[in-house]
């Protein structure tokens, strides 16, 4: 039976023992749900985008090119070049005979008749060499003229001055290295030679082999091209035109290569480069299978 209480305040139901058991359960649940509410966090796994990246391996400050860029041009150059018959294909030293054989070679060479028909073009453009006319005639003898000068120079700076004074007349590609520096080195061949035994020295050789060669050409060139200052002007264009032949001769495996004429067959062993290109840490040694 409900009893009512008569104490002051609102009216409260019977059975405070019942009611007093249902409040602590409400209590001991909420305090459950509290410390799980609290748990939930520490157990809530970390978002991807917070998660650190992949580490990524530091790139060579100075890459070296693709073994098999290397691998091209060593078997270009392995073999002798028809067109730049001056490219060296070893390190051997080239006897007398070999320098005069090299300089006959380098007047027949097929880049020598190209490079005397654009001077020629040019000449006849610019009316250079006036006493020679215009027309077919006139490019002719520009183009006699040039072919003829050539093979004077090759033949004082290919043969004879490199014969006397030990010096290697041929082009040792680089190989390797950026662009600019190859032009620069490309360049700097055209002061810079290197003798029989490989040292570095001043190109005497292609430098008094150009002048002697203008000074030749006095005795056939026309009367008004036979002064001091002809001829040094035309050895500058000489020196000038020098050093974009070594540009094209130092890129000139590529060049051989995007032209794909693959019918080359490599010599193994050979390296022209005048510096070996870096190639990494050297291999393990070989265990012997014994």
């Amino acid at each position: 039976m409900l009893g009512i209480s008569t104490k002051r305040g609102n009216p409260v139901l019977g059975k405070p023992s019942c009611i007093s058991t249902a409040g602590a359960r409400l209590l001991m649940l909420a305090a459950i749900a509290l410390a799980c509410a609290r748990q939930i966090p520490a157990q809530r796994s970390v978002p991807f985008t917070a998660l650190p990246d992949a580490p990524i391996p530091k790139q060579d400050q100075n890459p070296s090119p693709p073994k098999s860029d290397i691998k091209t041009t060593m078997h270009i150059l392995s073999e002798r070049s028809v067109f730049f018959p001056e490219l060296a294909f070893d390190k051997g030293q080239l006897s007398s005979a070999k320098k005069l054989e090299l300089a006959v070679d380098e007047t027949l060479a097929p880049s020598r008749f190209l490079g005397s028909a654009f001077t020629a073009g040019i000449g006849q453009v610019r009316d250079s060499l006036p006493g020679y006319g215009q027309g077919w005639a006139g490019y002719g003898k520009r183009f006699g003229s040039s072919v003829a000068s050539n093979a004077s120079s090759h033949a004082f700076g290919t043969f004879l001055l490199p014969s006397m004074l030990h010096q290697d007349p041929r082009y040792f590609v680089r190989l390797f290295g950026s662009p600019s520096s190859r032009i620069l080195y490309a360049i700097s061949r055209v002061v810079i030679t290197r003798t029989d035994d490989g040292r570095s020295v001043f190109n005497t050789s292609g430098v008094l082999g150009g002048l002697m060669a203008e000074s030749l050409a006095n005795s056939y060139l026309p009367d008004g091209e036979r002064t001091a200052g002809k001829t040094f002007q035309r050895y500058g264009y000489r020196v000038g035109f020098g050093a974009l032949d070594n540009v094209v001769k130092e890129f000139w495996p590529t060049i051989f290569k995007s032209l794909r004429i693959d019918n080359v067959v490599p010599a193994r062993g050979a390296d022209p480069g005048t510096v070996t290109p870096p190639t990494g840490p050297p291999p393990p040694p070989e265990r012997n299978p014994n």
